[in-house]
This record gives C-alpha cells, structure tokens and sequence, in this order.
C-alpha cells in the first residue's frame, strides 16, 4: 500500500514521526514482530511544511513560490500549508497516487469547531478530493502549553487497528474520517465511538490585546478554555469521556432544509 503522510505540525513535528511508525504497521497484525519491525508491503512517503501551519485550514499558496526540499527518496518538506504539500506531493514529487493519505498527528484534538480551521483536517479533505481515501489523526493535550507531552503511545496503540477496519468498510465519496485519541495513556482509554461533529459555546475564541516594547498594541488569539457540558455522541464528549472518537467528515457545506425552504421564496424569475 502507498502511502502519503503529511500534517499541519511541521516536519520535524514528533507527531510526523509517530504517524510514520502508525503507517509502516499498517497491512499487517499491528502486536506482531514483523509489524514492529515495519510492514514491507507499504511505500511510506513523507511531504509536510517546512513550518508549523496550524489553524491555516484548507489555505493554499497564491501569492509567492513553493520551496521544496528533499531529505531522502520519500521525504520532503515544503514552505506551504497542509493542502499545499498533498497538491505538490499527488501531482509532482510521488511517481504514483498513493492509495491512502494519513493527516497528522497533530498535537492537540481537532473536535468541534475545530475541524473548520484545523490544517490536520485540511491534509485528509485534500487527499479526499483527489479521490484517495483519507484520515485525519489527532492526539489530544490535558493543556496546550510546551511543557506538556502528548500521550503519543495512545494514538501508536490503537490507530493502526482502527485504521485497518475503516480501510475495510466503504466510504462514500467526498468523506474523510476525523480520529481524535484521549488525552489518556493507552490503558485508560475505555473505547471507541462513532461521533459527530459537536460545537462549543460561542467565545470561546478571542483576542488577548498586548503592547509591544514600542507603545503598539497588538493581538495574540487564544482560547479560554473554559468547561462546558458537551451533548452526548459528540467528539468533544468523547474527548472529556476518555473514549476515541472517529467522526466522518464531508467538505458540503450546503444547509439543506434551507434550499428546500429558500426555493419557494426564490426560484423562478429573478426579483427586483
């Protein structure tokens, strides 16, 4: 199986290297030996931004050139967004499609709102639009501060054996699945859950207004992080629960119930 890697984290992103390990156990029985040992069977390559991209969303490059650069056969990186590096990697720098296009892992869950802006998700939506399959990856902080590590040895436990069932099942077209690990060691994840798309209280994003050393104001977003009460069946209840969450994503957009109510308001002649 071939397979692209690519995340929003950077190249030398720790969790780049713990998708790597996911992708070369993938083909095989994810506790044996060999499986350790990396599965001969998958072509693992490896095109990622050259810089940290989180919260550039499905973003590309209009308005300068792309850099590539190479450190082996099969990993590049690139001075670009998520979307960018699976552009260049499917139409340029691979010889041939790959058959699975892993996004991640990122440090921090991608759940609710999130999914919007999240370059991790964008990876998977452009692998999508290619028509290859593809999975977002996203391994969940108790705080999102630099001293804290990410339970990295959680989405290494369990991703392989999630992704080898899904890859089992037929998806509809224009779908990419969202995994999300708990913020947990393996032992105390307590299961997996198909999810939904849940939403957090409105403001929780804002931003912190500070002064430069020269008398300038300027502004740094931020979240507050507050508690909240997530419905049930959500992937952000399931974060707070300890359970993975695997949430199927589409990139329509359209509200539906409103075309079906807007067309007896709007079809026809055009009003003035």
């Amino acid at each position: 199986m071939r397979i692209l890697l690519t995340n929003d984290d950077g190249i030398e992103a720790e969790g780049l290297a713990c998708l790597e390990r996911i992708a070369r156990t993938l083909g095989g029985d994810p506790g044996s030996s060999s499986a350790k040992r990396g599965s001969p069977e998958n072509d693992v390559w490896i095109v990622a931004p050259q810089e940290e991209q989180s919260g550039k969303g499905r973003g590309i490059t209009l308005t300068e050139p792309l850099r590539v650069n190479r450190f082996g056969d099969r990993r590049f990186s690139v001075t670009g967004t998520p979307t960018d590096c699976v552009v260049l990697a499917v139409n340029d720098l691979m010889p041939e499609r790959p058959d699975l296009v892993l996004s991640g892992v990122n440090r921090g869950h991608n759940v609710g709102e999130d999914c919007s802006y999240s370059g991790t998700v964008a990876g998977a939506l452009q692998g999508m639009a290619f028509g290859i399959r593809s999975i977002a990856l996203s391994q969940s902080l108790e705080r999102f501060h630099d001293e804290v590590t990410a339970h990295w040895e959680t989405a290494e436990a369990f991703a392989p054996a999630i992704i080898s069932r899904l890859l089992t099942q037929s998806w509809e077209a224009g779908v990419v699945m969202n995994l999300n690990f708990p913020a947990r060691p393996p032992g105390d994840v307590t299961e997996v859950e198909v999810t939904v798309q849940g939403f957090r209280q409105a403001g929780e994003m804002h931003a912190v207004k500070r002064t430069d050393l020269r008398g300038r104001d300027y502004y740094w977003m931020s979240f507050r992080g507050t508690k909240q009460d997530h419905a049930p069946g959500t992937d952000l209840r399931a974060m707070d629960d300890g359970k993975i969450s695997v949430t199927p994503l589409h990139i329509d957009l359209t509200h539906r119930p409103s075309v079906h109510d807007l067309k007896g308001v709007l079809g026809g002649v055009p009003p003035r």
